[in-house]
């Protein structure tokens, strides 16, 4: 039997000041991947085509924008969104305090890197 992973993200994006980047990834799972994701105003993720897998991503905190295929949306704390593989994505953050989860099956770790505007 594997062993459970709880996370309280509240509690892990105030630890976490104000780093930005990846602050939290569920390490117990062989099946899936979540990570934790925080950028400053006006960071993001640029736009690219994932070709491995759907994405979930749930905005956790703050105001940011995400766009999928050209058209953009909210994404603040309560909006979920499935990305299939295979799509445009990008991600903007519009607050200090912007931070979303993302949930997919395993596959090679996450390299985030801040991007400007």
């Amino acid at each position: 039997m594997g062993e459970a992973d709880v996370e309280n993200l509240y509690e892990t994006l105030e630890a976490g000041g104000r780093r930005a980047g990846v602050l939290w990834s569920l390490t117990q799972s062989h099946d899936l991947n979540a990570n934790l994701v925080r950028f400053a105003s006006g960071g993001g993720v640029g736009e690219h085509v994932n070709d491995e897998v759907d994405v979930l991503i749930l905005g956790v905190s703050g105001k940011g924008a995400i766009s999928i295929d050209g058209e953009e949306r909210p994404l603040v704390s309560g909006v979920v969104a499935l990305v299939p593989k295979g799509v445009r994505l990008s991600i903007r953050s519009d607050s200090d305090d912007f931070a979303y989860l993302t949930v997919h099956r395993r596959r090679a770790p996450l390299n985030i890197g801040g991007r400007s505007r």
